[in-house]
């Protein structure tokens, strides 16, 4: 009897599926699990309360995820348009002796370990920063009637802002990786007809290559930002590790990732442990939801571009 190729190629890929689908379930149920005791003690008070005493068993979430969509944003903010540029002049602008030394450069920053950036952060990026960068910073924007409040304190190197700047520098590798090769994949015939009627090379990029190439593009930042969330040794590194929620960009803080790394294994009690394990909940669920809205995002720009 012949084997039918086809339908056991595709049982296999199903199993392949199903595996990852599996994966993804066990994860959430154990950290449902581990975090059960924090939230029957605190519930949803957890996610907003800034309290972090191990002594007295009051745990709270908020200074941590406060910092870990910070970090991330400052890194996004930085990193998406330098990624893009770099993408933009690698297709585009690049003489061709000079694309693969830089090709290879972004693979060399992208297999860096996060603990070597880390290590450069503390030792020759915050001191830098510290010396030159944030007291330009708090005098010259610290006084300033809104944004004032996000450059005050003390130049002490690390801090939020050091941190956000160090996760940028990580994920530009990755995210112009991605955008360079979803632009090269745009067909030439759009570009050059484009270019034959007067566009510029920024109109280029504007009308007809973002638009055909934006789901690679938003893949990219959501590359990126998963990549910012859940960066840890290079955070905890830069960060300040400190459970105290403040305004200022300049002063320590702390991210979800770092408190696990530096926590855990010294978390002595069923509370603590599941405290920090809900930490791990929420950043679950942070980046599933953040996903989800990308994707909803794209499907009604599609929507959009239909009519």
């Amino acid at each position: 009897m012949e084997l039918n190729t086809d339908l056991i190629f595709r049982f296999i890929t199903q199993i392949f599926t199903y595996f990852v689908l599996l994966i993804l379930i066990a994860i959430l149920i154990f950290l449902v699990m581990g975090s059960l005791p924090a939230i029957k003690a605190f519930g949803l008070h957890f996610i907003v309360s800034t309290d972090w005493n191990p002594i007295s068993k009051q745990f709270g979430g908020l200074p941590t995820i406060v910092g870990t969509l910070t970090t991330s944003i400052i890194a996004l903010l930085i990193g998406v348009p330098i990624s893009f540029g770099i993408a933009l002049f690698l297709t585009e602008l690049s003489p061709t002796w000079l694309k693969h030394p830089l090709r290879i450069a972004m693979e060399l920053l992208a297999g860096i370990p996060s603990i070597i950036y880390g290590m450069w952060g503390l030792f020759v990026f915050a001191p830098a920063f510290g010396s030159h960068v944030q007291p330009w910073l708090s005098q010259h924007l610290g006084k300033l009637p809104i944004l004032g409040v996000f450059f005050q304190g003390p130049p002490l190197g690390i801090g939020v802002l050091t941190a956000g700047i160090i996760l940028s520098i990580m994920i530009i590798p990755f995210m112009a990786a991605v955008m360079r090769d979803v632009f090269a994949i745009v067909p030439d015939m759009l570009k050059e007809s484009a270019y034959a009627l007067g566009a510029t090379t920024w109109d280029v990029e504007r009308s007809i290559v973002l638009p055909y190439a934006k789901i690679g593009v938003m893949g990219s930042i959501m590359l990126g930002l998963g990549r910012a969330f859940g960066e840890t040794m290079a955070v905890a590194f830069v960060v300040g590790n400190t459970h105290i929620l403040s305004a200022s960009l300049l002063m320590p803080g702390n991210t979800i990732a770092s408190a696990l790394a530096n926590e855990f294994t010294e978390a002595n009690g069923e509370l603590y442990s599941a405290s920090l394990i809900e930490l791990g909940l929420v950043l679950f669920l942070i980046t599933s939801a953040l996903l989800f809205f990308s994707k909803l995002l794209l499907k009604k720009l599609a929507k959009y571009e239909a009519k």
